[in-house]
């Protein structure tokens, strides 16, 4: 099913952020009015540097923390009026894995379903494994899973109970490229289910290859909002030798919040 046909079906966006989400710490001004909208069954990135404010809205949003002005709501819900429903339709998955090393990838598959008190526990484990490709190391140690796996086992675990709407926060943490690769291929899976995927990352690759819609998240503001073609149109395609080169993500990124010294670009590394 495409993001056309299941926003037909439910024509309320997954998650909508209103009337400028502000949020500060003391002095320090996190959020200065960000609004945006996530249709449902896509996958929609906020893409901004460290200290861009996108783990405050992924905590807003997930109910872990509450704004100062502005709303929110998710799957219909208000995080601040209606939390406990918000949290049932719902997952989170961090930075760093979540995982239990001591037991197995079933293990943790089976404690989780137990502990949302869901019934055929092992089942739904077996399924999860087979789905995430980890069966074959369903009973090893987690501590023996390579970088990949982990995050793919703590994926599976944040499905049990089929929630409506995942948010990752900068999941590709840490991996190689090649478990990098293999997370991606679970994100697009997950959204071709049918799951709103929010994402936050500063991998301007990660943004461009799997985001339906891209938020470029800077100092606190979003200062733009649309889709990669769409991104593309702010600046004019450069020409070298006659040959129209199309602005990339990274050069429209750059090109709007400056380097400040924190990116490195493609160029510079190669």
């Amino acid at each position: 099913m495409n993001i056309e046909e299941t926003s037909m079906q439910n024509p309320w966006p997954a998650i909508r952020v209103q009337q400028g989400l502000e949020k500060s710490y003391k002095d320090l001004s996190v959020l200065r009015g960000v609004d945006f909208d996530v249709a449902p069954g896509s996958i929609f990135a906020l893409l901004g540097s460290n200290g861009a404010g996108k783990t405050t809205i992924v905590r807003i949003l997930s109910t872990l923390l509450r704004s100062d002005a502005g709303t929110a709501t998710v799957s219909g819900f208000n995080v601040t009026t209606d939390p406990l429903r918000v949290r049932e339709s719902i997952s989170l998955t961090g930075q760093f894995a979540a995982v239990d090393e001591i037991l197995s990838g079933r293990e943790n598959l089976v404690l989780v379903a137990k502990l949302r008190h869901l019934k055929a526990s092992g089942q739904i484990a077996d399924d999860l494994l087979a789905r995430f490709n980890l069966a074959d190391a369903a009973s090893r140690k987690v501590s023996t899973y390579s970088g990949g796996m982990r995050r793919r086992l703590d994926i599976a675990m944040s499905l049990i109970g089929q929630p409506k709407v995942i948010f990752l926060d900068e999941p590709t943490t840490g991996l190689d490229p090649e478990g990098r690769i293999e997370l991606w291929q679970v994100i697009e899976e997950l959204a071709r289910q049918g799951t709103t995927v929010l994402l936050t990352t500063q991998y301007l690759e990660e943004a461009e290859q799997l985001a339906d819609r891209i938020a470029i998240l800077h100092q606190g503001r979003i200062i733009t909002n649309g889709s990669l073609a769409e991104l593309k149109q702010l600046l004019p395609p450069a020409k070298v030798e006659y040959v129209e080169k199309q602005p990339t993500l990274e050069d429209i990124f750059l090109a709007l919040v400056g380097n400040d010294g924190k990116y490195e670009s493609s160029k510079d590394r190669s």
